[in-house]
């Protein structure tokens, strides 16, 4: 689930383009308007994140395939999102961000109404990967058009506006996709969760002429290799996963992953020669000085893995285990929902202006104690019945991920360099990405791993009872990704590079 630090709400990182010196500029005209564009722009993205965990097992049902590849229908959007994101940045600096802006929006129309038209999986996910290419082209440009339309105190509540927006998103995500899959206007059933993408950016494409053109001053240089090397590798990083769950014994699957492995170790090189020879490269070498920034990489990834997937895996034991309809599915994730939205604008108002980045570790402690009590619910459970207590622990779950997204990406981003902005909040929302798409493929295997059992399960006790085993199994491998977090947000806090106001 994306979000946003820079508005004292949960959230992606996003670089903040520099703003030249000089008096103060004249009040953007009709800047309002245009905020709403930008902003509806930023809350499609989640929106068609969240929607997709409850559509995605009602998808399979009508196209058919093997249930193992429902996880592909998000990772397939996420995917491209994450390891593009860099570079649509810098296509905005080249080309004018209000330009990338309307390419971006009319792709991300175009692929969901073909997302809507989908015959099979495979075009279905083709499609997805469009959808997610285009966001990338999207996502990057918000944050350079409101600092080119606000000025002092007027940008401040700019970005402030971001987090209730995003919030509200979170929360209407998976509730919209449940009741429109379920309400099958006009027979469209989970088409229409596709569908409802076209009137939201046919409006902000309306609203474009709105917006100021703006491009960065020195215009940076693409790294067409760099950006290939990160698609390859990590597409062949996360495809075995996808495909195969958890690799066994086969070779294939154990050679597909060591050859994403390599193509991102030839990356690491091709980023340091770049930045050896004085060329622009996606990675910042000076990031790596220390530990801080590696270690905020690694907890972003981990946290994400563990956000995303939990919230697949719950979706699945319902709607394949206890063949729930989407509805309910939608509103058992409500609390958690719900939950994040608040406990992020308490983070951000009141709770890290006063302890800094220990409400990380409070946020990594609630979400550890909502895995935990969601284990519980699980193993107490009757295999053919719905959890009743799970929305409380699946509520906890949200307070921890609201609690830790606001004070960890102050505290990644804390004493970066200012040449050196953009580049790490560039990696850190690929690193969530990437996170959310690999916590979908390994939670998934997990859950599926359990689920098939030694034949395909029956559609009765005996299905509900390997789904129970399959999330209850997902949870503990949640609990384990979950400690390793805890392990890198410590190297994030003990290094000086790391430190936030509220730790001194």
């Amino acid at each position: 689930m994306p979000n946003h630090p820079l508005s004292k709400s949960s959230g992606p990182a996003r670089p903040l383009p520099a703003r030249p010196a000089g008096p103060p500029a004249a009040p953007y005209p009709r800047r309002r308007t245009a905020l709403a564009a930008l902003l509806l722009a930023e809350a499609m993205n989640l929106l068609d994140s969240t929607i997709m965990t409850v559509a995605a097992p009602v998808i399979h049902a009508d196209l058919g395939g093997p249930a193992s590849g429902i996880p592909w229908y998000s990772a397939a959007y996420t995917l491209p999102f994450a390891v593009l994101l860099i570079t649509g940045g810098r296509l905005g600096d080249i080309a004018g961000r209000r330009r990338l802006l309307r390419l971006g929006i009319a792709g991300f129309v175009l692929a969901s109404t073909v997302c809507a038209l989908a015959v099979s999986p495979a075009m279905l996910i083709a499609a997805r990967a469009v959808q997610g290419a285009a966001a990338a082209l999207v996502i990057p440009q918000t944050i350079g058009l409101i600092r080119a339309m606000f000025h002092g105190d007027a940008l401040a509540r700019a970005m402030g506006s971001i987090g209730p927006v995003m919030g509200l998103a979170a929360v209407c995500g998976p509730v919209l996709g449940g009741v429109l899959t379920h309400a099958d206007l006009l027979g469209s059933s989970w088409r229409a969760v596709f569908l409802v993408n076209l009137p939201l950016g046919l409006a902000v494409l309306a609203a474009t002429p709105l917006l100021p053109e703006d491009r960065s001053e020195r215009r940076p240089r693409l790294d067409l290799t760099g950006t290939a090397l990160a698609v390859l590798g990590t597409g062949l990083l996360v495809q075995p996963l996808l495909d195969d769950g958890l690799p066994r014994f086969a070779l294939r699957p154990w050679a597909v992953l060591a050859g994403g492995l390599a193509v991102l170790t030839v990356f690491g090189l091709q980023q340091r020669r770049r930045a050896r020879k004085g060329r622009s490269a996606l990675v910042e070498a000076g990031l790596f000085r220390g530990r801080g920034f590696p270690a905020a990489l690694a907890a972003s990834l981990l946290f994400f893995a563990v956000v995303n997937g939990l919230m697949m895996v719950v979706v699945l034991q319902l709607q394949l285990g206890l063949h729930t309809d989407a509805r309910s599915s939608g509103l058992t994730l409500l609390p958690w929902s719900a939950a994040m939205a608040v406990a992020s604008w308490s983070a951000g108002a009141h709770l890290v202006p006063r302890y800094g980045s220990r409400v990380m570790f409070a946020g990594l402690a609630a979400l550890l104690a909502g895995a935990l009590a969601a284990v519980a619910v699980y193993a107490t459970a009757p295999a053919a019945s719905y959890p009743w207590p799970l929305p409380v622990a699946l509520a906890v779950c949200g307070l921890g991920q609201g609690l830790f997204a606001v004070p960890f990406f102050t505290t990644a981003l804390h004493r970066v360099r200012p040449h050196e902005t953009g580049s790490a909040a560039g990696l850190l929302n690929a690193a969530q990405q990437l996170g959310g798409t690999l916590g979908t493929a390994l939670l998934g295997a997990v859950f599926f791993h359990a689920f098939s059992g030694p034949a395909v399960p029956s559609a009765g006790v005996t299905g509900a009872l390997f789904a129970l085993h399959g999330v209850r199994d997902a949870f503990w491998a949640a609990v384990a990704l979950l400690t390793c977090t805890v392990v890198a947000a410590a190297g994030m806090r003990s290094s000086p590079v790391a430190a936030t106001a509220g730790d001194r």
